[in-house]
């Protein structure tokens, strides 16, 4: 018989779905370059050979990984609201939900922060050429244009102040508030007894008192 090419692609998407997996897990509990292409098969339960055949080089693995997980929390993120339900809401609100959903990272995936710590710490090490960034600068394009639909509507309905350019808005409020989730996410609070949620709804309150318009 033939070689079944709807067969071989549906196996070659589930064997990259567990090398992607695999070298998650891998990333987020350990330091990327603690973890060799061995390590990540091994998390796989694959052959070292597997996974150099779908990714020829470290970075290469790297960088697919966190595309493939920063769109599988946005996506798990935003198929909870419906559109219809994003189209009622003012910028302001529009705005709320955009900081919330780093609450949430924080509550529901304090794994993606980790491996986005330990992500950035190995981009800074110079293992990845800048030329071979675009599936992780996609990623933060994306973040853009979502939060350029809340900008532009919080303009319109003049619930946001505007008056900070949208890029430098996005850039700003991203940082602060992955920062912060981030350093909670990995243990780094300074004193003992923190309540972390308070701390964090705070950061969210400061956000919002400036840059929604009060009525």
């Amino acid at each position: 018989m033939g070689r079944n090419p709807e067969m071989d692609a549906i196996r070659m998407a589930k064997t990259n779905q567990r090398i992607l997996a695999g070298a998650y897990r891998a990333f987020a509990e350990r330091t990327i370059e603690g973890n060799t292409m061995n390590d990540v098969a091994k998390e796989a339960g694959l052959g070292v050979a597997s996974v150099y055949r779908y990714y020829p080089t470290k970075p290469d693995l790297v960088l697919a990984v966190s595309a493939w997980a920063w769109e599988k929390f946005y996506k798990a993120y935003v198929d909870g609201v419906s559109e219809e339900e994003i189209e009622k809401l003012t910028g302001a609100e529009d705005f709320e939900n955009y900081l919330d959903s780093f609450l949430y990272l924080y509550r529901e995936h304090s794994d993606m922060l980790r491996f986005n710590q330990n992500f950035n710490l190995y981009m800074r090490s110079g293992e990845i050429p800048a030329d071979r960034m675009n599936p992780y600068t996609e990623m933060i394009r994306a973040q853009a244009r979502r939060f350029s639909i809340t900008y532009q509507k919080g303009k319109e309905d003049g619930t946001l102040r505007t008056d900070m350019p949208e890029e430098e808005m996005f850039s700003v409020t991203m940082h602060l508030m992955l920062a912060v989730v981030t350093r909670y996410a990995v243990g780094l609070a300074y004193m003992e007894g923190t309540d972390i949620e308070k701390e964090l709804n705070l950061q969210k309150r400061m956000l919002m008192r400036e840059f929604v318009v009060e009525n």
